[in-house]
């Protein structure tokens, strides 16, 4: 097994307002503010604890997730780069990136952002319209969104993603045309386009809208929403994810094959191999205020376990055959330590047409990207 690319990724757990569709471990921000300082500290002695089990090695992304990261400060933003930096290597073409809300309230942070070392932005737009927005708990207009876009190109950065979501509420297939219409009218180097779904407990999935576009009329959108993008210059390299040529997410690519990646902050994952070549998974205890308090000890941990032997195989296959493109077959081998060759459901998938017929290559045909979770479901144990 040879030692994957490391990632960071930072969860900032925050929100102005908690969406009625988001099931990612978020909290809405109370009258007395947000703890930077105090969570900032908590960051690190987290990293801190995470460092023990690997050497060193460069970093090649940081992504800011949440919740909002928007809402912490840029200097905030400025000091934990700098205190990550001192700990770990810097690639010198690292990625950076952070999410952040259209909310008119914070473009004025995009300057510190990029000043601070931030080099990619995402915007969590969602939708174009605004009475659809309303109905997604969003706090930001269409307008606020455009705006947001063009004060991040002003503050010079040069790759930005739009989060888009399709077969919304009442959405038909005109709707969703001009949805997409309008955010590639912004010519965003990257657009993640993806299915509304009814999350467990989320306020939309205990009571989902009784408007949503049924399944065939999903479909249509899906397919539209494809073509427009493929027009566009956007080639899909993952299920949800499209991006102009050399703009793919280098930091989701390395979820998607299998690197590692540390993972700090209330509710944040890692997965990491250790020298004794374990595959070793890590969660984060989920409430910020606990979290905070127990960040620089082992009771951090909500849980930590090495991936057994026999779900190693379909841990990979479950990320790899997200990528549209697959991923090279050595990579089994340089990531898990098995051999593609010696196992018996590639050459069953291969057998059935759901693998492309290529010993050197781990990708879903046409017809096993058509029935991608029974591919999937065939490497499990």
């Amino acid at each position: 097994m040879l030692t994957p690319p490391l990632s960071l990724y930072v969860h900032l757990p925050w929100c102005v307002r908690k969406c009625p569709y988001c099931d990612f471990n978020s909290y809405q921000r109370g009258t007395e503010g947000i703890p930077e300082r105090g969570y900032a500290e908590a960051l690190l002695a987290d990293l801190d604890q995470d460092l023990a089990w690997i050497a060193p090695r460069p970093l090649q992304s940081i992504f800011f997730g949440g919740g909002t990261p928007s809402l912490f400060s840029g200097e905030s933003i400025a000091q934990l780069l700098r205190d990550f930096a001192q700990r770990l290597p810097f690639a010198d073409d690292i990625e950076i990136t952070l999410e952040a809300n259209p909310g008119a309230a914070e473009h004025d942070r995009f300057d510190a952002y990029r000043q601070a070392g931030v080099n990619r932005l995402s915007l969590g737009v969602q939708s174009f319209d605004d009475v659809t927005l309303k109905r997604l708990g969003r706090i930001h207009s269409a307008g606020q969104a455009e705006q947001a876009f063009a004060a991040a190109r002003r503050a010079g950065f040069k790759r930005i993603n739009i989060d888009l979501m399709y077969a919304l509420p009442a959405q038909d297939l005109r709707a969703a045309r001009d949805d997409l219409v309008r955010g590639l009218a912004l010519a965003p180097e990257h657009l993640s386009y993806y299915h509304l779904t009814m999350e467990p407990n989320t306020a939309f999935h205990a009571q989902p809208p009784a408007d949503l576009p049924d399944e065939d009329l999903a479909y249509q959108i899906q397919d539209q929403g494809q073509r427009l993008l493929a027009d566009a210059g956007f080639s899909q390299y993952e299920i949800s994810a499209y991006a102009q040529p050399g703009q793919a997410s280098r930091h989701n690519l390395n979820y998607w094959q299998f690197g590692d990646y540390l993972g700090i902050g209330a509710g944040a994952h890692g997965k990491l191999t250790l020298a004794d070549g374990r595959l070793w998974r890590s969660a984060k205890r989920r409430n910020p205020r606990s979290y905070q308090q127990l960040a620089g000890s082992e009771q951090r941990l909500d849980s930590a376990a090495a991936i057994a032997d026999e779900q190693r195989l379909f841990e990979f296959m479950l990320n790899a055959l997200r990528l549209r493109d697959g991923v090279p077959a050595e990579l089994l081998t340089e990531r898990t330590g098995m051999d593609p060759e010696q196992q018996p459901a590639i050459v069953a998938a291969r057998a059935k047409g759901l693998l492309v017929d290529n010993p050197k290559r781990l990708q879903a045909s046409e017809l096993g990207w058509r029935y991608l979770n029974d591919l999937q479901g065939m490497f499990l144990s």
